[in-house]
C-alpha cells in the first residue's frame, strides 16, 4: 500500500486554526471567521463520489441531525468544484456545507498540513476547532479508512462547557 506524503506537518492541538474562505456555491463563501462562537469540525476528504467519503459524510449528516442546529458546525472540504459538491450532497442527502478547496487546488489542505503531494488532493483528516478558533484535536487517516465519529465526539465532549448538552447525547 502506497502512503501519501504531506508537504508540512498536521496542524497541532492548541494552535490557532489557519484562516480560510472557501466557496460553498459559485456565489457564496464560508470562512473560519463565520464559524467563530461555536465549535467546528473540518472534515477533509479525498474526493466527491469516493466510496469511503460517501460513507463518512453520511455518518456526519446523521450526527448533524441528531445534535441539531445548536451543535458544532460540520464542514466538508475537498478540492472538487462547487458543482460536484452540490450534486454529491444532493445524491447523499447531505445538508452541511461542502467547501471547494480549489483556488488554488489544495491551498487550505496545505495550510492544515493534510495535503498529499502524491495525489494533489487532501488526505482524509479531521480537525476539531473550539469556539475561539483554537485547534482542539486533529487526526489524519488512510484514504480507505472511515474514521467514524468517536474521535470527533470525544474531542467535543472534552471541551464542552459545564451544563451544555453533550454532542453525543
Amino acid at each position: 500500500m502506497k502512503h501519501s506524503r504531506t508537504s508540512g506537518s498536521t496542524v497541532r492541538p492548541g494552535s490557532v486554526a489557519p484562516p480560510f474562505s472557501l466557496n460553498n456555491s459559485p456565489h457564496s463563501r464560508i470562512s473560519l471567521r463565520d464559524l467563530r462562537g461555536r465549535p467546528a469540525v473540518l472534515v477533509f476528504y479525498v474526493a466527491d463520489w469516493h466510496p469511503v467519503a460517501a460513507e463518512q459524510l453520511r455518518q456526519l449528516e446523521d450526527l448533524r441531525t441528531r445534535i441539531g442546529d445548536g451543535g458544532p458546525a460540520l464542514i466538508g472540504i475537498s478540492i472538487d468544484a462547487t458543482w460536484s459538491h452540490a450534486a454529491f450532497a444532493r445524491d447523499l442527502g447531505i445538508e452541511f456545507p461542502l467547501l471547494a478547496d480549489d483556488r488554488p487546488p489544495g491551498a487550505i489542505a496545505r495550510a492544515y498540513g493534510v495535503d498529499s503531494t502524491d495525489t494533489g488532493r487532501s488526505r482524509r483528516a479531521i480537525v476539531v476547532i473550539d469556539a475561539r478558533g483554537i485547534v482542539r484535536w486533529s487526526a489524519v487517516f488512510p484514504d480507505a479508512l472511515n474514521p467514524g465519529l468517536d474521535g470527533i465526539l470525544t474531542a467535543l465532549e472534552a471541551f464542552a462547557a459545564p451544563g451544555e448538552t453533550s454532542p453525543s447525547g
